[in-house]
């Protein structure tokens, strides 16, 4: 269905505007449809995006490719770094309990499903981007900060999470918080707390 909408997209053709509700796990159909104008750019933005089974039916040479990734660099003291692993994991539990109604444990326990998927559907797919684009923001953690801490604290010692829970509130220990009206509103972090002037 998706390959066939982009065809009809690109052929000037109107296509029926449809999202997916994540809280309700299916997909819901709007009363808007999309068209494209002559000189338009469609823009695929997804998780799943380089995968060429989502645009097999797109030509290569119409199709520019962009690899968006969070590589933290963040030194903690002299002898660790916070890890870009833990850095989309804290992003992740923020977004999944705004935007999809999951609680901190929720995602903890999906975490190793979501990096198993990964290995798999994203990272063997990235070399063939035409441009690699680091999304990781220096002062991020310390926003992310206030939304989080509540959400491991529900987290508790019986739960196997707990151990992962703990780590990352060692983690977050090192972080003041910003609050996050010093956030623009074009920023990617908006897309993990909310609040965005973009329209997508």
């Amino acid at each position: 269905m998706f390959n066939e909408d982009m065809n009809s997209l690109l052929a000037g053709k109107p296509v029926k505007r449809r999202i997916f509700d994540f809280k309700a796990q299916s997909p819901v159909f709007m009363d808007e449809e999309l068209r494209l104008g002559g000189q338009e750019v469609l823009v695929v933005e997804g998780i799943h995006g380089l995968n060429p089974i989502l645009t097999a039916d797109v030509p290569r040479n119409q199709k520019f490719l962009i690899f968006l990734s969070a590589l933290t660099q963040i030194g903690i003291d002299d002898g660790n770094v916070l890890s870009t692993t833990d850095n989309r994991l804290i992003r992740r539990i923020v977004r999944d309990h705004l935007f999809r109604g999951h609680s901190a444990l929720d995602t903890i326990k999906m975490w190793p499903s979501v990096r198993r998927g990964e290995e798999r559907w994203i990272f063997p797919f990235q070399d063939m981007a035409d441009v690699s684009l680091n999304t990781a923001l220096d002062y991020e953690v310390a926003v992310l900060r206030p939304f989080i801490e509540p959400l491991l604290a529900e987290v508790k010692p019986h739960n196997p999470e707990y151990a992962t829970a703990r780590r990352i509130q060692r983690v977050l220990a090192n972080f003041h918080s910003i609050s996050p009206t010093a956030v623009p509103g074009d920023s990617i972090l908006r897309e993990y707390i909310g609040g965005s002037q973009l329209k997508y």
